[in-house]
């Protein structure tokens, strides 16, 4: 399988399992779940579901577009910005977990970190070698 293709698997399932539907469908849970603050307003979080299902459909459709020859060169960029961008937040961001139990830290660790594998694996196989 082109490594690619295998870079925006990993992302569409990650995106959809662990940030788009939680935010969107029920952010107040999956906080409590987590041991992360409920956001609030509850709004944002929601809104920000709504614009990961987004990304994610652009992931999708990428994906498509790829499997069928095309240039996916646009969806790679926005990954790389959304993710690319995700990656440093979190960072810089990093000291309030522990504050927030095992848990969280656990989660926020794990989304730092796929954020960083899929902003490289996105430079690596969508720009550099393609």
């Amino acid at each position: 399988m082109n490594p690619l293709k295998i870079v925006l698997t990993i992302k569409i399932i990650f995106t959809a399992i662990f940030w788009a539907l939680p935010l969107l469908f029920f952010p107040k849970h999956a906080a409590r779940l987590l041991g992360i603050p409920v956001p609030q307003p509850l709004l944002f979080a929601h809104l920000l579901g709504a614009a990961f299902l987004a990304l994610l459909a652009g992931y999708i459709f990428g994906l498509l577009e790829l499997n069928h020859g095309e240039d996916v060169s646009n969806t790679v960029w926005v990954g790389i910005i959304s993710n690319g961008l995700a990656f440093l937040i979190l960072l810089i961001f990093a000291g309030q977990w522990k504050r927030w139990g095992t848990r969280a830290e656990i989660y926020m660790w794990s989304s730092t970190t796929m954020t960083l594998l899929i902003t490289l694996g996105l430079i690596g196989f969508g720009v550099v070698y393609n």
